[in-house]
């Protein structure tokens, strides 16, 4: 589909069919994902890919009772990094040598940079700052998906210390923001056809002359 189109497909799907993707269309996806922009191109979130229908029976119980999670092909937890530190700084000067080359040296001032950017925050700002990360991230997952054909639900409504807690997310360093099941949608879904409500283009975009 041509952007447009894919754009016009997709929608916040409420009830998913009972349809497992393949590895071959969810890897494109996780990969498009990967692929997200970024602050720096720092990737302070890491994706958990649950398919595991027990574990998604266990985390209806946190899902304010929507019931997707369970019954969608996979559940994706976007999770933010707990500590945005002068470590999490250097992991990233040095994944940069490796790929880019010159060594850790030839980033010593970008280093610098990002460590004083950082320091200069609070904590508070440091998780705002992973959180707008995350929602980059989950911005490129949902367009991709439609793109790819693969119906997708974007969910921050849900109790996330509840999936924190089941999943053992304080023990990796990690805290859940927002939530994606995907899969197909439902032949039965009611809401599927419903028309797209959006402002009008002459209200949402202003050209500033």
């Amino acid at each position: 589909m041509s952007p447009l189109n894919a754009l016009n497909w997709r929608y916040a799907v409420k009830q998913f069919a009972n349809t497992t993707l393949t590895t071959e269309q969810l890897e494109p996806l996780l990969e498009a994902t990967r692929l997200s922009p970024g602050a720096f191109g720092l990737q302070p979130y890491r994706i958990l890919v649950i398919s595991n229908p027990e574990l998604r029976t266990d985390l209806l119980a946190y899902s304010m009772g929507q019931d997707k999670v369970v019954h969608a092909s996979h559940l994706l937890v976007f999770a933010a990094l707990t500590r945005i530190d002068e470590a999490f700084v250097a992991a990233h000067i040095k994944l940069m040598a490796r790929q880019r080359g010159g060594g850790d040296g030839a980033y010593r001032d970008f280093q610098a940079h990002l460590n004083d950017y950082f320091n200069n925050m609070t904590d508070q700002e440091k998780s705002h700052w992973a959180d707008q990360q995350v929602y980059l991230a989950l911005g490129t997952c949902l367009t991709s998906a439609a793109l790819l054909g693969i119906d997708s639900c974007p969910m921050t409504g849900f109790d996330a210390a509840g999936y924190d807690a089941l999943l053992g997310l304080a023990d990796q360093g990690l805290r859940s923001v927002a939530i994606c099941p995907l899969g197909v949608r439902h032949a039965e879904d009611t809401v599927a056809d419903l028309p797209k409500v959006r402002l009008p283009a002459q209200v949402m975009t202003r050209v500033l002359a």
